[in-house]
């Protein structure tokens, strides 16, 4: 990649890493304002998905450093919006999913044919979002719902 290939594709992880973050404290958070008899499996759904942040904003960090660039000490944007009834903690973070799946898709932009490295990190990253956003958006349906759950 070129000089000015590089900066963008560092400026596009930091973004990935900061978006990532943003998601750690989010799901940590959401696991804290669960309650009713369902809290157990998606508090432990909640944590895990805070971890996975956690790893892959690393992951991001990583590639970054490896570039020679400095990771960033930011954080993506965080909203409370004081909703924590569990469809509405889906419903926002199936919107923190899409923001990131954005993020995996410009790096790809900017590395396809350039940095196979790169690339195939992104494009193993897309698969894992976009997995993880049909679970929310199945975790959003009615039972016996099969259309696609649409705001």
């Amino acid at each position: 990649m070129n000089k000015s290939d590089t900066k963008k594709a560092i400026a596009a992880l930091n973004r990935i890493m900061e978006t990532e973050l943003a998601g750690v404290v989010r799901y940590t958070h959401y696991s804290l304002m669960v309650y009713g008899y369902n809290r157990i499996p998606i508090v432990s759904w909640l944590k895990d998905n805070a971890s996975e942040g956690l790893a892959h904003a690393h992951k991001a960090g990583e590639l970054v450093t490896l570039m020679g660039g400095h990771p960033s000490l930011k954080i993506g944007a965080l909203l409370e919006t004081e909703q924590h009834d569990i469809g509405d903690i889906l419903r926002e973070s199936l919107e923190h999913e899409k923001n990131a799946l954005a993020g995996y898709y410009e790096l790809l932009k900017i590395t396809e044919g350039k940095s196979v490295l790169l690339e195939e990190y992104a494009r193993e990253m897309i698969v894992a979002e976009e997995l993880h956003l049909d679970e929310v958006n199945k975790m959003l349906r009615k039972p016996g719902d099969l259309d696609p759950f649409h705001d």
